[in-house]
């Protein structure tokens, strides 16, 4: 296997894997939940986002944490934007990455933001442009890459067009999103193949949810195709609250696992993303989805 010998990951728990909770989580908790994030190695953690608090109350509070994350020079924190006054409210607390989001399929761009996708596109052209200005680097998420849950199958050149709109505004990587956790292998040998073709791998990311529990396989599919940034979520947190069926994200501590016995490195260590894990188990009161938090609970019980 022609494999990477190393791998960022991309922490995505504190955002998406919190999003979708049925009741926010109070804002010291969130912050020690990222602070034991940062100290697992970790160098990429999307801490919240600036949506309006009416849209996703679970994050009201991002100016307070973002105003209060764990001071460390060796993480990057990143936040979601949905516009212009978004990227201001993250520019007067710091932020210094932001990320956008479209998806290539209308119908969950409209369910989603309420936009068509080339509307999407549209207003967040000057929030990349602003943002590049201000000196803050910009990550754009493709969502419902692979198959949507309104209108099934998302064709292949319709995921490219998309990411490549984005990454001529100026996003410096897409990630590319199986939102409802519907993709397989094959999808992910077709899909990031096709834009492979036209986008080169390091501006390439991808986002796996394990509803159908394929996460795993799709990231070796991505493996051997040469990407190198993976997303995930500690204790596979999260769902989208706009796609019906969407199970959790691809668990950090899964990811990690799989990695680690393939030999690429990633600089996490395992047991740090679980004690961060359980913290959040112990929050909500329930197990959490991992196979490998799940595994480690249980030998401590």
């Amino acid at each position: 296997m022609n494999l990477p010998g190393e791998v960022t990951i991309v922490e995505v728990g504190p955002r998406d894997g919190l999003q979708n909770e049925p009741a926010p989580i109070p804002t010291p908790l969130k912050l020690a939940f990222i602070e034991k994030l940062a100290a697992s190695g970790l160098r990429q953690i999307e801490a919240t986002s600036f949506v309006h608090p009416k849209a996703i109350p679970q994050l009201a509070d991002a100016v307070e944490v973002a105003r209060r994350l764990p001071a460390t020079g060796s993480v990057t924190y990143s936040a979601l934007v949905p516009n212009q006054r978004g990227l201001e409210r993250a520019l007067e607390v710091g932020i210094r990455r932001i990320a956008v989001f479209t998806a290539a399929s209308e119908s969950f761009t409209r369910k989603n933001i309420q936009m068509t996708i080339e509307e999407s596109l549209a207003t967040f052209a000057p929030v990349v442009r602003s943002a590049i200005e201000g000196g803050v680097s910009v990550r754009g998420y493709v969502s419902t890459a692979f198959v949507c849950p309104y209108e099934g199958d998302v064709p292949r050149a319709r995921v490219r067009e998309v990411a490549l709109r984005l990454l001529d505004m100026g996003v410096d990587q897409v990630a590319i999103s199986d939102t409802i956790g519907a993709a397989s292998p094959k999808d992910v040998h077709d899909t990031v193949g096709e834009l492979l073709s036209a986008i080169s791998s390091e501006k390439i990311a991808l986002h796996f949810h394990d509803t159908y529990g394929t996460a795993l396989a799709n990231v070796v599919a991505g493996l051997q195709l040469g990407i190198t940034t993976f997303d995930s979520s500690a204790g596979g947190l999260g769902g989208c609250p706009y796609a019906p069926g969407a199970s959790g994200n691809l668990a950090t501590e899964d990811l990690v696992y799989l990695l680690d016995r393939m030999g690429i490195q990633t600089g996490v260590e395992l047991h740090r993303i679980f004690e961060a894990s359980c913290l959040m188990a112990e929050a909500l009161g329930r197990r959490l989805p991992s196979r490998q938090w799940q595994r480690l609970k249980g030998a401590l019980e």
